[in-house]
């Protein structure tokens, strides 16, 4: 009897633990420095993920004993951006044993919406003379108008300055669709199998997981009018005027999303709506989420990563679905996201056990007390779970912006 009482009382002691060790989990918030992908941590070259830029975060930032505010780096995967799978799985598991031998936060990120250069089978449907081709790719890419024959062969971009981009992808075509499940379902698990082997102690090393990125249609990559035919023209007559946010559903340029609004059947004829283009984005984010959690993420790990810059615009209730944590960008109303209408209003509808500042960058003065009470507003409004600014390369020299860093840090730390 004594014995049985001694493994019963050592069985609770284990469990309580692991219960202990869960709920100290779920009170962790982060800070995570993104690494700018090839500068020079490179996807299709693992050896390039190195300890020494591990520790060069954690030798600048140290962690003190008893935070609840921990700080750890993000990554971002272009899952179809990437020379082979096992490329791709080998720099995902390279970046977690770091982590966990440095014992760093990680936030993974899995972008499929805006690096797909690997994926001519999905994209090439106007050049025989390259990998890929088909001309019934013209389903997977976004149209002018109603019609495949409004397929596009360019786009633009502008993450400071302006270039040119393939097409992006109709985000409800069939093909497409099945390419980032497949990409997703052979990443999360590997994410998963390490974070449950972790010691209970340690499991906060998983910040979360990020499917999306700036999920949109027409602003991350935008089509001017009759863009085709500058396909073989030199850039230097490209147009330059770029976007206007505030413009939409255009977004002052012409309009696409006709390839997945139809694709989708919510219209298929007729002017494309604001509310068309977000169900689209809900509907991506929706199947993104649903694919990692099926793989085993809990809803607290997985986080979406929606657009939106008009204020109050339809797209950031997109961020919202039952499998994960809403997440956006914030770089306007970085100081505070109170005065984010369109954040604001998300999470008062958001069932979610929190939320994420998943691409953040302050854009006031590079000064301690600004950066300090701006990282501390974020983390303190509604249960947000972690801020990923980026990026680490664009901060790291910046005395001011580190020790902000550190003493939000510090003023975490829990006195016993």
């Amino acid at each position: 009897m004594r014995g049985a009482c001694v493994v019963g009382a050592l069985i609770f002691l284990a469990v309580s633990a692991a219960n202990g060790a869960l709920a100290a989990e779920r009170t962790v918030q982060y800070i995570l420095v993104n690494r700018m992908p090839g500068n020079p941590w490179d996807q299709n070259r693992p050896e390039s993920i190195t300890k020494d830029g591990f520790l060069e975060v954690k030798q600048a930032l140290p962690q003190a004993p008893g935070s609840t505010v921990k700080v750890g780096i993000g990554f971002i995967f272009s899952y179809l951006n990437s020379t082979s799978d096992e490329v791709l799985l080998a720099s995902l598991k390279r970046f977690l044993a770091l982590a966990e031998e440095t014992d760093t936060p990680v936030f993974v990120q899995l972008d499929g919406d805006n690096w797909w250069g690997a994926r001519p089978d999905l994209w090439n449907w106007w050049d025989p003379s390259r990998p890929g081709y088909n001309p019934a790719n013209r389903m997977n890419v976004e149209w002018t108008g109603w019609s495949p024959d409004d397929a596009i062969k360019i786009a633009w971009r502008n993450w400071g300055r302006q270039i040119r981009v393939l097409p992006p992808p109709n985000l409800m075509s069939p093909r497409y669709r099945g390419a980032c499940r497949q990409k997703l379902r052979l990443l999360v698990p590997v994410v998963v199998r390490w974070w449950r082997r972790l010691p209970a102690d340690k499991r906060y090393l998983l910040a979360g997981v990020k499917v999306g990125h700036e999920s949109s249609i027409g602003v991350n990559a935008w089509y001017y009018p009759h863009g085709n035919d500058l396909l073989d023209r030199p850039t230097e007559q490209d147009p330059t005027a770029g976007v206007d946010v505030d413009q939409v559903p255009s977004r002052g340029v012409a309009q696409i999303g006709y390839a997945a609004v139809s694709t989708a059947g919510i219209r298929m004829s007729g002017a494309i709506t604001e509310a068309d283009l977000a169900e689209v984005v809900r509907r991506h984010l929706v199947e993104q989420s649903r694919a990692a959690a099926q793989c085993g993420l809990p809803r607290e790990k997985l986080f979406t990563h929606c657009g939106g810059w008009k204020s109050d615009e339809l797209l950031y209730d997109a961020a919202l679905n039952r499998y994960s944590c809403p997440g956006w960008s914030f770089y306007r109303h970085a100081d505070d996201p109170r005065k984010d209408a369109g954040v604001v209003k998300a999470l008062a509808r958001s069932n979610a056990p929190t939320w994420g500042a998943v691409e953040w960058l302050y854009q006031g003065p590079r000064e301690v007390g600004p950066w300090r009470r701006a990282l501390a507003d974020t983390l303190s409004y509604r249960g947000c779970r972690l801020v990923c600014i980026y990026n680490w390369e664009g901060i790291r020299d910046s005395p001011a912006v580190l020790e902000a860093i550190r003493q939000v840090v510090a003023q975490s730390v829990v006195r016993r």
